[in-house]
């Protein structure tokens, strides 16, 4: 099973360590194009931080990113499953799986990045701040420029097995499932379900759908379950305990109690 999660806003930043180094990442075949984004973004935000800011969609706030980002070639560097720390990271808690689920979580989670193209969770990066929604002059909008890569490394890690889409919108146009892949493929919708005067009421929840997500994987990195179908996905999901819904590749998770 190959699980595609999306990143976090939310980034540790490590006080010490060695930077990235690009040669020693996952899917080598993304060297150069990360190199590519790595070289433009830096020489942005060191040339220019109001231009910086105002690509990379920067509040006041944050303009502390734009520093940051120009210092990427020098920065400590972190493993990335320690690096994300957004909702859906949190309630996944890597860092207290035990260890078969540790492993498994290694060589089934992939997380995509406008930056880095994805990773694996052993993978070292330093924090940054660089959305796939991001359009830079010189690479464009990185979702289409990431494409075209994508499309070839990952021909070489999808194998055979259930591919599990959780990714937002902005990082799925990075990469879509075709063909044969897409018929082993599944995503998932996180839906309250409330009644309000006496009628069952369905919404689209964003906080609580990175949470439900993050503990659902959770689930079955500790449970060991390895399905190959969306079908047999639905059946592991319900006897962890989530109400599930299926309709071919789409689930439906369904929450009444959010935390």
């Amino acid at each position: 099973m190959l699980v595609l999660l999306p990143p976090s806003e939310g980034k540790a930043t490590a006080v010490r360590g060695r930077p990235v180094a690009l040669d020693g990442l996952s899917l080598p075949g993304l060297g150069a194009a990360r190199e590519a984004v790595l070289d433009e973004l830096v020489a942005l935000c060191a040339d220019d931080e109001d231009k910086a800011a105002e690509i990379l969609g920067l509040s006041p706030g944050l303009r502390g990113e734009v520093a940051k980002n120009a210092a990427l070639r020098t920065a400590p560097a972190m493993p990335a499953g320690r690096l994300y720390t957004g909702v859906l990271y949190d309630a996944l808690g890597l860092a207290t799986l035990d260890a078969a689920a540790k492993r498994r979580a290694a060589r089934s989670l992939l997380v995509f990045s406008g930056l880095w193209g994805a990773v694996r969770l052993g993978d070292r990066i330093p924090a940054y701040r660089c959305s796939m929604a991001v359009r830079l002059p010189a690479a464009g909008g990185l979702a289409a420029y990431w494409k075209p890569h994508l499309e070839r490394a990952l021909a070489e890690v999808v194998g055979g097995g259930l591919v599990l889409d959780l990714r937002s919108s902005a990082y799925a146009g990075a990469w879509r499932a075709q063909g044969e892949v897409g018929s082993r493929t599944a995503t998932v919708r996180v839906l309250q379900v409330a009644v309000v005067d006496g009628v069952e009421r369905r919404s689209v929840v964003s906080h609580f759908n990175k949470a439900t997500k993050g503990r659902l994987v959770r689930a079955l990195m500790t449970s060991g379950a390895s399905p190959r179908t969306p079908a047999a996905l639905a059946r592991d999901l319900r006897d962890l305990g989530f109400t599930v819904e299926s309709d071919g590749g789409r689930l439906d998770v369904l929450v009444r109690d959010l935390h």
